[in-house]
């Protein structure tokens, strides 16, 4: 069950712009890097955006660069008002935190990146999470989430999987080595899969948790001013 869309605050609008410049510069900044090399080396530049749009980090920045974007230049829009739900928001907070998370765990250890992809990837995995967690936890209104919304925060990253999956069984190409089908086989890579759902999960129920705070806080502040004086 949700309530209205984002609170209203003086600093929503400028705290979104600033985020939203800041979101769409570490992707075009990531897809420069990526044209660069391919250029060097001679490969398609269309195969390399259908490449970078395969992986979950780049999509997901994606949802929060437009969800930042429309509190600035559209929140009377319906996709403006769709996205400040604190449902929706909520899943979006789920999935960048997963992004930071998956990334430092599983990941960040096998490679080295230097310059501007190095930029890209703070940005990306790092700076944005905590930037849209900080929104969430400032802007969003209080949700009262329960168990059904946790399952429909987890049709993206389940959604996301398949198409992996399915991509993988048509053209052998995997964003993620530990979704690499050809190289562990499928129990092993559904197992990986059901590990990072769980992780989503936690994270899910620990949002809900800081929702149930801010409800309490919402309560006792009512109850400070409501007191005689």
């Amino acid at each position: 069950m949700t309530s209205n869309t984002a609170t209203p605050s003086p600093l929503l609008r400028p705290y979104a712009g600033v985020s939203a410049i800041l979101g769409w510069f570490a992707i075009a900044l990531q897809f420069y890097v990526m044209f660069v090399a391919r250029l060097a080396d001679g490969r398609s530049l269309v195969g390399g955006v259908i490449y970078l749009l395969s992986f979950f980090t780049i999509l997901t920045n994606a949802l929060v660069a437009t969800a930042f974007s429309l509190q600035v230049v559209g929140r009377s829009t319906r996709a403006a008002r769709f996205f400040g739900r604190p449902s929706v928001a909520s899943g979006i907070a789920a999935s960048i935190v997963l992004v930071d998370i998956a990334y430092s765990l599983l990941l960040r250890h096998l490679s080295n990146p230097q310059g501007l992809r190095l930029l890209s990837d703070h940005l990306l995995h790092d700076v944005l999470p905590l930037v849209y967690l900080g929104f969430w936890w400032r802007f969003v209104a209080i949700g009262r989430f329960g168990l059904a919304d946790l399952l429909r925060w987890a049709i993206y990253p389940v959604l996301y999987f398949i198409y992996v999956l399915v991509r993988g069984a048509l053209f052998g190409l995997y964003p993620y080595p530990f979704v690499d089908v050809g190289q562990f086989g499928y129990p092993h890579v559904l197992f990986n899969a059901a590990a990072i759902l769980f992780g989503f999960v936690v994270i899910s129920g620990l949002l809900i948790g800081l929702d149930r705070l801010k409800i309490y806080r919402t309560r006792h502040a009512n109850t400070d001013t409501d007191a005689p004086r």
